[in-house]
């Protein structure tokens, strides 16, 4: 072997030839040119070549560990684990003291998944040569993998403090760091691996990843495309991108990373997920849970595409088809607690009230920081003074501020309804009021425009109009409308009648809004509603109609009537009496400082973005209020039913005969059973209707009267003197 080969084959792992003679230096010289050789058609990754030239020294000299060790290194490139096992434990037993084999038998433990062996082979390569990086290195890995973080910690430490600029090794500790939830020494720890390395792309990568986890969206931008930039293939980086670009509410752009790094690596399940959540929140939930599914058949025990799919089926009402999605997730992964608490939701939603209870207790236990757990179990029980739930909620508010503004806003809400349980109202509401502004920050809505545009429509829906065009619409009888404010009995009347065996209750249907949201002039430039609707023809409103009792018969073809309960509907009450004349509109009141309240005092999934501030809620009740001033002065008689909420729970059959009859049907008994009746309800009063009727609601407003002093001095209602002023229209009967 001459100098040059001496050097690499050291290098590569060789050992030193020792000092011999005779027959035997000529033997080790032959030996020490194959070694060489051998090294460098590895190096080349010409493994067969290599395996060749280690076998002949092997069979020249069956001891020599140097060889055995790197016949062992071919069987583990080519993916031969088991193998490679072997192989090194025959050279560890040859050679004790060389720290290379065991680290080598380690490498080829971790890939048969043997972690637990692998850190015992690293540990003794690290005790043979302390100094050893890689072993350090690789020890770490294999801890981190184990969940042993501290540990795996320690040992890229050890690494550092042999090497400080090894940059993988500072990658590697910034991993671990961040899996510990220790998010700012990871970008630390991030930051001095690509300043070392500046074009360590997977270093940048993590960079973002941490810098998102810590909400410094510009920031982790900046990272993930500095990944890009050095490698623009690197679809992890795509699909990391997306994920800021998403938090950023940029759905378009999030939706073309995605689809860039599938386009890149077609079989990313994490970025078909990924994919998914943005189409679930572009509302897109067929294209949502086909991106969720892909996700699946790539990698079945994917637990948290399996809980998406449940939401986005959730979504389409698709109760049962969700149930299984979710039970499947709890399947592959028990502690899911997101999991726990949307089939504990989707439960509730069935009428599984127990049961539903019982999975949201599971996630609290499972993490005790979880506030939406907290808020969601208020819906199954009562809390009392003194109890683990509502201390552990306390505990959490003395350190409010280290949440994030979305669990902050969920513990207020929550701590809300356990003051209000144990009798200590004024706590109650400083809640409310917090939880509240807090979300009001998130959510962008403009009261005086939304208030004018209410306004608009009386303008355009005049009494004329509405004489002129009567009885042109789709003749159809099947559909009945439930409309109302929030939280003003629209789910207590819609669950009357869905117990009727000739009712089928299709809940909040958005059909309408999003038909009126379609309509545009000729130029396609500006929406239609209301301006449009007193010149579109008869076919057009007859039009509008069919295709919406098309969409309702598709739910139910058998049912004698349809129930839509989509509140917010009474913006429309007008069109739809011309596209559907023979249609029934039943209007929910209810007191509106006992609206209000309720509406104040909910947390709603989505929309209703005027509940949040006690002025702009009163400012828009009143708009409400005129609005429907307004229909009961031009709809027909017998079109619209009101029912008063307060006279509904103080007589229940008798209301409900007046609701059945309203809607053409024969009184069946089944509808004082309504809280019997399996159906499922995905609305706030989910809980409420699952019981019999109760009486406590009524009059709750005056537990918080000096509180809602704001409300009602913009509703202008005396409360000594009650709330008879709003709404006061004379209530037309069906004759």
């Amino acid at each position: 072997m001459n100098r040059k080969q001496r050097r690499a084959a050291a290098k590569l792992g060789a050992r030193p030839e020792k000092s011999i003679s005779g027959s035997a230096r000529s033997s080790a010289a032959a030996t020490g040119d194959l070694l060489a050789a051998g090294l460098e058609h590895q190096r080349a990754g010409r493994l067969d070549e290599a395996e060749r030239l280690y076998r002949k020294i092997l069979s020249i000299d069956p001891r020599h560990s140097d060889s055995l060790r790197l016949l062992g290194l071919v069987a583990y490139r080519r993916g031969r684990f088991e193998l490679a096992v072997e192989i090194f434990n025959q050279a560890i037993a040859l050679n004790s003291n060389d720290p290379r084999a065991p680290y080598s038998l380690g490498l080829a433990l971790t890939a048969q998944g043997k972690l637990a062996e692998a850190v015992t082979s690293y540990k003794r390569a690290t005790t043979l040569k302390s100094d050893f990086t890689e072993a350090h290195i690789s020890l770490g890995n294999v801890l981190k993998d184990q969940g042993n973080l501290a540990e795996a910690v320690a040992s890229y430490q050890r690494a550092l403090a042999i090497k400080p600029d090894f940059a993988e090794a500072h990658n590697n500790l910034g991993n671990a760091l961040r899996a510990q939830g220790k998010l700012a020494e990871a970008v630390t720890s991030y930051q001095r691996a690509v300043a070392i390395k500046p074009d360590y792309t997977e270093a940048h990568n993590n960079l973002g990843f941490a810098l998102q986890a810590q909400g410094k969206l510009a920031d982790a931008l900046a990272g993930f495309e500095r990944a890009l930039a050095i490698k623009p293939d690197f679809a992890e980086a795509h699909n990391n991108l997306g994920i800021v670009l998403k938090d950023q509410g940029k759905l378009v752009e999030a939706a073309a990373c995605y689809q860039r790094a599938l386009s890149l690596k077609p079989d990313y399940a994490e970025a078909h997920n990924n994919l998914g959540n943005v189409l679930t929140d572009q509302g897109k939930l067929t294209e949502a849970a086909a991106s969720y599914q892909r996700a699946i058949a790539i990698k079945a025990d994917y637990a948290e595409a399996h809980n998406n799919l449940g939401n986005a089926l959730r979504d389409q009402g698709k109760l049962t088809e969700a149930v299984a999605s979710y039970q499947r997730a709890l399947a592959i992964k028990p502690d899911f607690v997101e999991a726990h608490y949307n089939l504990g939701v989707a439960l509730r939603e069935k009428g599984e009230l127990e049961q539903s209870r019982k999975l949201v207790e599971r996630a609290v236990e499972l993490d005790p920081d979880n506030a939406a757990s907290y808020r969601l179990l208020g819906d199954a029980k009562s809390f009392s003074a003194g109890e683990p739930h509502l201390g552990a909620m306390e505990r959490m508010a003395r350190e409010v501020t280290s949440l994030s503004p979305a669990q902050q806003i969920e513990l207020h809400f929550a701590l809300a309804k356990a003051y209000e349980d144990t009798g200590d109202y004024g706590v109650s509401f400083d809640h409310l009021l917090k939880g509240n502004a807090l979300k009001r920050q998130q959510v962008t809505y403009d009261g005086t425009t939304t208030c004018e545009s209410l306004a608009h429509i009386q303008q355009i829906f005049t009494a004329q109009l509405m004489r002129e065009r009567r009885n042109v619409g789709d003749p159809s009888p099947v559909p009945v409308f439930v409309i109302g404010m929030p939280r003003s009995g629209t789910t207590l009347i819609e669950q009357i009648l869905a117990s009727h065996p000739r009712v089928f209750g299709a809940g909040e249907l958005d059909d309408i809004a999003s038909n009126v949201a379609m309509l545009r002039r000729d130029d396609g430039l500006s929406a239609g509603f209301p301006e449009l609707v007193p010149s579109m023809t008869a076919a057009e409103l007859r039009q509008f109609g069919s295709n919406y009792v098309n969409r309702l018969k598709s739910i139910a073809p058998e049912a004698q009537r349809i129930t839509d309960k989509m509140p917010i509907n009474f913006v429309y009450a007008g069109l739809i009496h011309l596209v559907l004349p023979h249609a029934r509109i039943i209007h929910a009141r209810r007191d509106p400082l006992d609206t209000c309240l309720s509406c104040f005092a909910t947390l709603f999934a989505k929309g209703q973005q005027f509940t949040y501030d006690l002025a702009e809620l009163g400012q828009f009740y009143r708009a409400y209020d005129r609005l429907m001033q307004h229909w009961r002065a031009v709809l027909p008689s017998g079109v619209m039913l009101e029912v008063q909420y307060e006279e509904l729970v103080a007589d229940l059959e008798g209301q409900a005969r007046r609701i059945v009859d309203h809607c053409g049907l024969q009184w069946d008994e089944a509808c004082l059973l309504f809280h019997e009746t399996e159906r499922p309800v995905r609305t706030a009063s989910a809980v409420q209707v699952r019981q019999p009727i109760y009486h406590t609601s009524v009059g709750r407003w005056r537990r918080y009267e000096r509180q809602l002093a704001p409300l009602i001095e913009v509703l202008g209602i005396d409360p000594a003197n009650g709330a008879e002023r709003l709404g006061a229209g004379v209530v037309k009967e069906v004759p």
